[in-house]
Formats: C-alpha cells, structure tokens, sequence
C-alpha cells in the first residue's frame, strides 16, 4: 500500500479509470465508497478524492449527498459531444502535425497497421484510442488536450458497443482513414490532416445516431 494519501487517491483513481474505460464498470453503475474502501483497505478520504480525479476526467457523475455513478449520456448528448470533438480534434492535430517528430509519425504509423490487425473489438478500441490521442499530443495546449481526452473517456463505452455491433470486419473505411491519415502527417499537410479527422469524426457519428439502442441502459 502506498504511504503518501495523494498517491493512493490517484492509485484508486486509476483503477476505476481502467475498470470504467475497459468496459468492467458500465455507465449508469453506481460506485459505492465503502466496498471501494474495503477493497484497498483505506479510508474514506483517499476515496472521495480519488473520485473527485475520475470526475474531472468525464469518467464519474457525483451527486451531493448521494453518491457516485459511472457517467452515462443519452443518444442527444453523444451527439452534442461528437459535434464538439468534429471541431476540437481536427484543431488539435492541425497545431500538433507542426511540431511532430519523426519518431511519433513512424510509431502512428505501426499502430494503424497494427489496428488493422485487431482480432477483437477490446484490442480495437484500445489501439484507435492510442493512436488518436497520440497524434494530437504535440499541440502544445493542455487545457485542449484535456478536453479532448475527456471526450475520449465520456463516449468510450458507446464506441465500443458500436464496434461490437459492427465486429471488426467491418472497420475497412476506418482503417483506410487512418492510412490517409498518418499519409498527411507525414507529408507535413496540416489542412488535409484536419479535414479528414473531422469526415473520420463525423462518419462515427452518423453510424451512431443509426444504433439508438447503444444508449439504452
């Protein structure tokens, strides 16, 4: 156990961060402080705390004098999200692509092949969250980055629910974007690099608003 009540409240909090993003914690599933406690064996302070990190992440809704629940959205508010991520996103990768190194382009390079490769919807999601938060990690604005990867975590679950519908056969325009993607990068083309994240964006957001049943809890 750690010492330092800081390093154990961001220890728990990473932990629900995982058990929410990979699925184990579904949206709308109530977070009770006391099992949480008992499991690593502390008290109730570095639980709340640990809360409050995972709230500030788009991960965890907690209501005064009630409780905590993994975050959950309805088909409207995916929708208003995807809508934001259209613009933020493509701003986003256009400031990072200036200061790119080569090292980053060839490692978003190997992840889009090794995306095509997925032999599961988990493997899936965990590699296009990878690439996608990479390519934009050289922007230079935190609070932006911040924004964008709390978008991320807020339509995770939905993502993946659209990808196990689908199966991972049925990626192929997902993984040519992402080639046409990393082809822009390398070729330094900002704008066209913008532009096609925001038609990769957009087109996810279509396929949603297509499976209303994703958002039924």
């Amino acid at each position: 156990m750690l010492k330092k009540s800081g390093a154990v409240s961001q220890q728990i909090a990473d932990e629900l961060r995982a058990r929410i993003l990979s699925g184990a914690l579904p949206p709308g599933t109530r977070i009770r402080q006391e099992q949480i406690a008992e499991e690593f064996g502390v008290s109730r302070l570095p639980i709340r705390e640990a809360l409050r990190i995972v709230e500030s992440q788009g991960l965890v809704t907690l209501v005064a004098a009630t409780g905590a629940w993994v975050s959950s959205m309805d088909l409207g508010e995916c929708q208003e999200t995807y809508l934001i991520r259209e613009r933020l996103e493509p701003l986003a990768l256009g400031l990072s692509v200036k200061h790119m190194s080569g090292e980053t382009i060839e490692r978003l390079e190997e992840l889009a092949r090794r995306i095509e490769g997925s032999a599961s919807a988990e493997e899936f999601m965990d590699l296009d969250r990878q690439f996608h938060l990479l390519s934009v990690q050289d922007a230079g604005m935190g609070r932006l980055l911040e924004m964008v990867e709390r978008q991320w975590n807020t339509t995770q679950h939905y993502r993946r629910a659209y990808v196990q519908l689908t199966g991972t056969d049925g990626l192929q325009e997902t993984h040519l974007e992402h080639r046409l993607l990393v082809a822009a990068i390398r070729r330094r083309d900002s704008r066209s690099a913008e532009e096609l994240l925001g038609m990769h964006i957009r087109k996810t957001r279509i396929a949603l608003e297509d499976h209303p049943e994703i958002f039924d809890h």
